[in-house]
């Protein structure tokens, strides 16, 4: 089976683009991609939170890595004294789960709170490559209104 690469599609994105994050999870391969569930709120204009169900994973064993545009939250388990379940539907395995952000995207902190992993975006664009007003003829925009 062909896989398709849509990274460079994320480059021209603004925050995330949703289209792109369900056409990557549509052609995944592995079972596991939905796993641990996520989700990703937007604050502000620039600012974005990605919350992920983590229940039963300590501090210590999660670790949070960016990467140019590639956020990369890992788990994994401690092993411990095996266990016998009459049933069990709490998953308990390690898992890698990868975010392509934009760019100019960056990590600004990451919390634990019932169970739940908080990791905070920010979008901070350059003073070069933000918008800027030009003169007409030495007047601002405003000043030509009158």
């Amino acid at each position: 089976m062909r896989t398709i690469d849509f990274t460079p599609l994320y480059r021209n994105a603004i925050g995330f683009d949703r289209l792109f994050n369900m056409m990557e999870t549509a052609n995944a391969k592995n079972a596991s991609a939905g796993y641990p569930p996520y989700n990703i709120e937007q604050k502000s204009e620039n600012q974005y939170r990605i919350t992920m169900a983590v229940a039963g994973f300590a501090d210590a064993e999660l670790e949070i890595t960016q990467q140019e545009n590639t956020l990369l939250v890992r788990g994994e388990r401690q092993p411990e004294d095996e266990k016998t379940y009459v049933y069990q539907g709490i998953a308990e395995r390690n898992f890698e789960r990868k975010f392509q952000l934009a760019d100019y995207v960056k990590v600004t902190g990451a919390t634990m709170e019932n169970g739940l992993l908080h990791v905070d975006l920010e979008r901070e664009i350059p003073e070069a490559m933000q918008p800027r007003k030009i003169a007409i003829n030495g007047k601002t925009l405003i000043e030509n209104k009158e």
